[in-house]
């Protein structure tokens, strides 16, 4: 048996020292390896939260807000009571994309003769949102869709699948005899006159 010397380190605990520092190491590397995905995973959400902001942001849009828009000159409506088809012109923005002065869609405008005030029409039809004709041989609008039918006055026709007559919109005349409608769609398919938002 061999004796141990005085001053001599004994070999025994040698393995549990390395044991120790190995088990140091490895809680320095996981502690290092999550630190690393930890800041990588700060790093990488602002440029998603940003993408994710940019992407959201035209479901957050409405397309043409509620404005009144010229539409045409009063001279260019006949007083003889029958409506007249306009188109409705409007900046608006799909999506990401804008357009300048386009269709928004269209109105039917009248007047009585000799006067200034003018009723306006959606040519919008309740039922469906298909475009709404003016018949000049029946004299009563219909809708190619579903064979919805209105009066000249906007009225429904029975039997007439849509539910509610043709939408009236706001409208007014400028003192330079602009004519100007408060331009809005309507919930298509229900009674009750909804904002569509």
């Amino acid at each position: 048996m061999a004796r141990s010397q005085p001053g001599a380190r004994s070999t025994s605990s040698t393995p549990e020292r390395a044991s120790g520092a190995d088990r140091g190491a490895s809680r320095r590397d996981v502690l290092t390896k999550v630190l690393a995905v930890a800041c990588g995973g700060l790093a990488t959400l602002p440029p998603v939260v940003a993408g994710l902001w940019a992407f959201l942001d035209p479901l957050r849009r409405a397309g043409v807000k509620a404005a009144f828009l010229p539409v045409a000159d009063l001279a260019a409506i006949p007083d003889d009571g029958v409506p007249r088809q306009f188109p409705v012109i409007a900046d608006r923005v799909d999506a990401w994309t804008g357009f300048a002065s386009e269709p928004v869609g269209a109105v039917y405008l009248s007047r009585d003769r000799d006067s200034r005030e003018v009723r306006a029409l959606s040519a919008t039809c309740p039922h469906a949102g298909c475009f709404i004709d003016l018949e000049q041989a029946t004299r009563c609008f219909r809708c190619p869709c579903h064979n919805s039918s209105f009066t000249l006055d906007g009225g429904i026709v029975n039997p007439s699948p849509s539910p509610r007559a043709m939408d009236e919109l706001e409208c007014r005349v400028g003192g330079n005899g602009q004519v100007e409608v408060k331009w809005q769609k309507f919930r298509a398919g229900v009674a009750a006159k909804v904002v569509q938002g």
